[in-house]
């Protein structure tokens, strides 16, 4: 059977494409590193892929805010590519400014592009955070945490802006749509808004949310970076069954599959 085919798009400023690349071959995709002025220019088209993933990095130097010039170029130049990708149900995965351009696109939390309901603002701590977190995974729909419910993962962070923030009425929206896929939480699962185990003081400790459907995820935290046991930083000492990303590009290849 052919591979899935992943879109890994980045622009001036991606730094974790190439990472992200990597942890889609171990999942058993087959990756393509695009560039965005590609698919402006009509060289790529999105309808041959069948995953799209935004990776981190540094979208434009994250000038004006984090994600915000290539959410715009993206709802400008490539709005209806964008919008029938995830209308024909294929996955979409945006890891940390990949989180940031799809909130600021309107792909999440509504999967419509021009509506933008949440944000992610500054740190709490008001400096960029790099450190490893803990992870609880919700009870939801999406395809990316399949099998994964109630677990508790570890994972870098690696940001500046990363405080999920909403308004009353749209955080009670995500809450009831259970489209809330990851909270920062302490080692035994706990959900929590203290520092450092919320690095940035999410609202509702909210790390990762996908769309209605569950085929749009949005994480800050960075799974592609623990994708292979000694990724980890006490891989000499501490046993894992696998490493804790690694299962969540496995499911969009299944998924893909499937399709």
């Amino acid at each position: 059977m052919k591979k899935p085919q992943v879109c890994v798009l980045r622009t001036d400023g991606t730094n974790c494409d190439r990472e992200t690349s990597y942890a889609f071959e171990q999942a058993g995709g087959e990756p393509h590193l695009v560039h965005v002025n590609q698919l402006r220019s009509g060289e790529q088209k999105l309808t041959g892929y069948h995953i799209l993933v935004i990776p981190g990095g540094f979208s434009y130097g994250d000038d004006v805010h984090s994600g915000k010039i290539l959410a715009v170029e993206l709802t400008s130049f490539l709005q209806e590519q964008l919008q029938e990708f995830v209308d024909s149900g294929k996955p979409v995965l945006g890891i940390c400014n990949g989180f940031q351009v799809l909130v600021r696109t309107g792909l999440l939390p509504s999967a419509k592009m021009g509506e933008i309901k949440t944000t992610l603002m500054h740190n709490d701590s008001g400096r960029f955070e790099c450190r490893w977190v803990y992870l609880r995974v919700e009870d939801t729909r999406c395809i990316f945490t399949r099998g994964l419910a109630g677990r508790v993962l570890h994972l870098q962070a690696a940001h500046g802006e990363g405080k999920f923030y909403t308004d009353t009425s749209t955080l009670a929206d995500i809450e009831a749509g259970k489209q809330v896929v990851f909270r920062y939480a302490t080692s035994n699962g706990e959900p929590t808004g203290i520092y450092p185990h919320n690095p940035n003081g999410s609202l509702a400790a909210i790390a990762g949310i996908c769309d209605p459907s569950g085929r749009v995820l949005g994480l800050m935290p960075h799974p592609e970076r623990f994708v292979n046991r000694t990724q980890h930083p006490n891989w000499r000492r501490q046993l894992f069954d696998e490493p804790h990303g690694l299962a969540i590009f496995r499911n969009a290849v299944a998924y893909a599959r499937e399709m």
